[in-house]
């Protein structure tokens, strides 16, 4: 186990972008007991401890029952009748290395909560809850209540009297390039762009030229006047403001007091909302919740599911509670439901509240997030049946017994038909990464596919990191190598072995189609996607278009979390990507006019491509490939001159000498004539073309704004930025040759002595691009002379080569962000920050650097448990079948601040052709072999969908191919089948795993509509 304190990088890193290291740091010192090991207090004990506190104690002194086994997923038939906290104690140990976890039989009292920091209260009394919060109160103990009854869930946090919150959202600090300041009082700061600051944060002022002053004051409050702009103190006594500048949030501590929770039962000012429009709804549960607990001291158990005696009990008792409270309105219903459910004990809604709680818990313990103030209430009542009247034959109370198997907590809510269906369902999960294993294990407690003729196939072709750990918990360290589905699928099993299972490890794509086909999709009642990027997602979604199958997707970002629920006909789909290119950094900004740290890292990302992956690649293809150079050509002269410029280098001009390297010294010079390219020469010539004092057409400075003036560096081989590149650099360089490399710097300085750098006189033929549209049109004219020479010029230099003299192939090199010695992110950190040092940007540490150039995505294990909860909820409505789209919730959520967005999804668009309405779900549907004959021809395909239709198609289209147009004469095509027409116009083979061809057409009714339902026509 690591030191107190010690944060291990490589295990914590997607989380560390999230807390970052002073918050980790505080983790790691705090302690923390988690009373009460039923399905939610494993939830949030799992949680926590993958959260790298200090240690975890897990306390019960109950033993295991069946009812446990529906949603506690360390407990087995094995551990009935033994201590939950003992029992669960071995797999909690093994979730993190670095927690120590340990068990307490005894009774939660006093002595015990002073050995913790942080306390969490599951499956308690309000009389324990008021008890241990007071003391927890006076003791400056932080208390977490949590609990879920059925398909309702409450938590509750009290932090103490002065509770310091060092950051309320995480964000990265707002900044904004300046573009003008008034000496006034105020002064007033004008942006060159829109800034995001909020009416009196405070900012500091950096690089600001001619109002030097403001530079070196403290951080001062702002009053935001405009989108633009905004004031700050007195600069009537300032310098006269030049140019530049850039002012920078600074967060702002806030100190937060907590009520005690016996002081707060009555005050519904301490609610937090969970879903709009619902404070009745909450505001009853807070009483409801309260009544319970007054039944079951009462009674010595909870209400009967449906028992409508009980519920009367629990209603009264609800009322004589409101007689002090005074409620605007008592949602009646909610506490009828309330009672109804309250034996339910449901993995989903313990995976929601569970990641909520342990995320108080993250919060208590670093000061890092905004606290809950105090009371959140959630329930998925809409989860229940929808016409409870047609169903209220099977609503008894003898179909939501107990029977002796391990979904007693679910039958609770249910019912036993249901729980017969969810076994017979055939899912399809994409996915077994971090939400992939939450919602697995989800399924596996549920009993999803667990029944006779039910199936779950799970696909994930990636196979397990050690940075995979803090957040997927199905995996250990002994897992590290092994493949994600396989792992995940045999550790569901073990906790469910009931469970039907098929684990593959295919991507999705086009080329699975053969796996993934028309009968496969046409097999499953529905595809869930735990994927990690929009292209996937869109394909995906396509895909259940396509076959008419309903859709679970959600994602996380650090603390942010979204689900989308899709139904057929009944929502909108995913859709298509609608990211676009609008976060892509302009060309030109990339190439000279950097004005923030992420543009010098994709700068230092995409030079790591291009000399040490692609041009290689290129030299390979020119060694063996007689044809490269013309097809090269016909790329475009500028991506030409690149790729060839590129290999003409590899091949005779590497080296200080001319040549390619014939030793390990040979690849230092040219690292070090690399570095004086990048970080002098090209900067003395962009400052030819563009000096200091250049006005643009108007009389305006040029190096203004987002344009940052840079300077030219001078090598220092004693400067350690200076040598890490070098050292990077040639590393990677010998490697592509195959010439072993040394880290040590004394030898590499010794050769760098040889090294002779040749001069650099700026040139004035050199066309600097200002814009990308100035390029584009460049491009487009095609006038570029002086390119066109070189290309000539570079044709005949690589035809003269004798590729009998060189050396075989090269070795490209895959960027790789995870391995710290293989010298890729020593040269992306290296690179980057001399850049930055060239445009005065501030530079980036190995932390910030890696997330930004590995294009990381932040991760903690709260909100992954958090969203696989929120869509196992919709599962359960999407296997009811429920047919209102307010049934239904997508959701938004940020456990940083308390943030949940649920609304009800957007129905899908509708168009029109030829007077009748569609939607994207809708299609043509033909079977081409119609009874077993013989495949119908295209002619037999235009008289169907008149006839069916009463459309006339004027134009077929399978992909870009065309196979039909009214217009020209296509009497013999007719006559053929219509998979003939294909292969004709395609000129390929339709692949013998095909079963159904997708057609776009055109109709005479309607020639002017842009969007119309495909023919989805199958083969056989």
């Amino acid at each position: 186990m690591s030191e107190i304190g010690e944060i291990d990088e490589g295990f914590y890193s997607r989380q560390l972008y999230v807390l970052g290291h002073e918050a980790m740091r505080r983790m790691r010192t705090a302690s923390v007991l988690i009373a009460g090991m039923r399905g939610l207090g494993v939830e949030i004990a799992k949680n926590v401890i993958l959260s790298g506190v200090k240690s975890v104690t897990v306390q019960d002194e109950g033993l295991a029952l069946w009812t446990d086994l529906c949603s506690q997923f360390f407990l087995s038939e094995s551990h009935l009748g033994q201590n939950r906290a003992t029992s669960s104690l071995a797999q909690l140990s093994a979730l993190n290395p670095h927690v120590c976890v340990s068990a307490h039989t005894g009774p939660v009292d006093e002595n015990l909560l002073l050995q913790f920091q942080v306390v969490v209260l599951t499956d308690s009394s309000l009389d324990d809850q008021k008890h241990f919060g007071d003391y927890c109160h006076l003791h400056g103990i932080k208390l977490i209540v949590a609990d879920t009854k059925g398909l309702c869930g409450q938590l509750f946090c009290d932090f103490g009297e002065a509770f310091e919150v060092l950051d309320s959202n995480g964000e990265t600090p707002v900044s904004a390039m300046i573009d003008h300041i008034t000496k006034a009082n105020p002064g007033v700061v004008t942006c060159d762009r829109k800034h995001d600051f909020e009416n009196g944060c405070k900012v500091f002022f950096s690089e600001v030229h001619g109002m030097t002053e403001l530079n070196s004051i403290n951080p001062v409050e702002i009053e935001v006047i405009s989108l633009y702009s905004f004031s700050i103190a007195d600069t009537s006594g300032f310098s006269e403001y030049k140019r530049g500048g850039i002012a920078t949030e600074v967060k702002q501590p806030c100190m937060l007091n907590f009520k005690p929770l016996d002081e707060t039962l009555l005050d519904h000012q301490l609610l937090a909302m969970t879903e709009y429009g619902t404070t009745a709804r909450h505001q009853t549960l807070h009483l409801a919740f309260q009544a319970l607990h007054s039944f079951v001291k009462k009674e010595q158990r909870l209400p009967k599911p449906r028992s409508q005696s009980d519920a009367d009990v629990v209603l009264a008792m609800v009322r004589e509670l409101n007689a002090a409270a005074q409620l605007e309105q008592l949602d009646e219903a909610v506490v009828r439901s309330l009672s109804y459910t309250a034996q339910g004990d449901l993995a989903p809604i313990n995976a929601f509240i569970g990641g909520l709680a342990a995320q108080e818990v993250i919060k208590a313990c670093s000061g890092k997030f905004m606290p809950l103030q105090q009371w959140l209430y959630f329930d998925a009542l809409e989860c229940l049946p929808e016409d409870v009247d047609e169903e209220e034959d099977q609503l008894t109370e003898e179909s939501f017994s107990p029977k002796g198997t391990k979904y007693d907590g679910q039958i609770a809510v249910f019912g036993s038909t249901f729980q017969e269906r969810l076994g017979r369902q055939k899912y399809f999960l994409v996915g077994a990464g971090a939400i992939g294993s939450e919602l697995l294990k989800n399924f596996a407690l549920i009993g999803l596919g667990a029944g006779e003729g039910g199936h779950i196939t799970v696909t994930d072709m990636d196979s397990i990191e050690r940075s995979n750990l803090h957040r997927q918990f199905l995996f250990r360290s002994q897992d590290i190598g092994k493949q994600k589905s396989e792992v995940a699928a045999k550790a569901v099993q073990a906790m469910n072995p009931q469970m039907n299972i098929t684990a593959h490890q295919n991507r999705l794509d086009p080329d699975s189609e053969q796996v993934y086909s028309y009968g496969f999709f046409m097999g499953l009642d529905g595809v869930v996607a735990a994927l990690d990027n929009v292209e996937a997602r869109v394909y995906l979604d396509g895909r259940c278009v396509q076959h008419q199958k309903p859709l679970l997707e959600g994602g996380t970002l650090g603390s942010k979390g979204h689900t989308l629920v899709v139904v057929p006909h009944l929502t909108e789909s995913y859709g298509p990507d609608k990211s676009g290119s609008n976060n892509a950094i302009p060309l030109c900004t990339l190439k000279n006019f950097p004005h923030r740290i992420e543009h010098t890292l994709q700068w230092a990302r995409d030079h790591f491509e291009g000399l040490f992956k692609q041009t290689p690649e290129n030299v390979n293809l020119y060694m063996r490939d007689a044809g490269f150079v013309e097809r090269t050509l016909g790329h475009g002269d500028a991506e030409a001159l690149d790729v060839l410029e590129g290999v003409w280098s590899s091949l005779e001009g590497a080296g200080a000498g001319g040549k390619r390297p014939a030793c390990w010294e040979d690849c230092v010079a040219w690292a070090r004539c690399k570095w004086e390219n990048l970080y002098n020469n090209d900067i003395q010539q962009l400052l030819h073309c563009f000096p200091p004092e250049q006005v643009t057409s108007s009389g305006l400075p040029f190096w203004s704004g987002t344009k940052r003036c840079p300077h030219p560096l001078t090598f220092d081989p004693n400067n350690t930025t200076h040598l890490d590149y070098v050292v990077a650099a040639a590393n990677l360089f010998g490697q592509i040759y195959g010439f072993s490399g040394t880290r040590d710097c004394a030898s590499i300085r010794q050769a760098l002595e040889k090294v002779h750098v040749p001069s650099f006189i700026p040139k004035s033929s050199v066309k600097i691009y200002v814009t990308d549209k100035e390029m584009e049109d460049d491009k487009e004219k095609g006038n570029d002379d002086a390119s066109k020479a070189r290309l000539e010029e570079l044709k005949e230099k690589l035809a003269s080569l004798s590729l009998n003299n060189l050396a075989m192939q090269l070795h490209p090199i895959d960027f790789e962000k995870d391995d710290d010695s293989n010298f890729h992110m020593d040269y992306i950190v290296a690179a980057s920050n001399l850049r930055a040092k060239n445009y005065d940007i501030p530079a980036a540490d190995r932390h910030q650097s890696k997330r930004i150039a590995g294009r990381i995505i932040p991760a903690i294990a709260t909100t992954t448990a958090a969203v696989a909860g929120m869509m196992c909820l919709e599962l359960y409505k999407l296997v009811q079948g429920h047919k209102k789209i307010s049934s239904y919730r997508s959701a938004y959520i940020n456990l940083a601040v308390q943030l949940f967005v649920l609304s009800q999804p957007c129905r899908p668009q509708h168009f029109t052709v030829a007077g009748k309405e569609y939607t994207p779900w809708d299609d043509f549907l033909v079977e081409g072999r119609r009874g077993g004959q013989q495949e119908m021809t295209l002619g037999d395909l235009l008289q169907y969908i008149k006839d069916k239709y009463s459309l006339e198609v004027t134009c077929l289209f399978h992909g870009t191919a065309l196979l039909y147009d009214a217009g020209y004469d296509h009497k013999e095509r007719l006559k053929q089948s219509v998979s003939d027409v294909v292969r004709l116009v395609t000129k390929a083979e339709i692949p013998q795993h095909k079963q159904m061809l997708e057609i776009f057409p055109s109709f005479a009714e309607d020639e002017d509509c842009e969007k119309v339902p495909p023919i989805r026509y199958l083969l056989w």
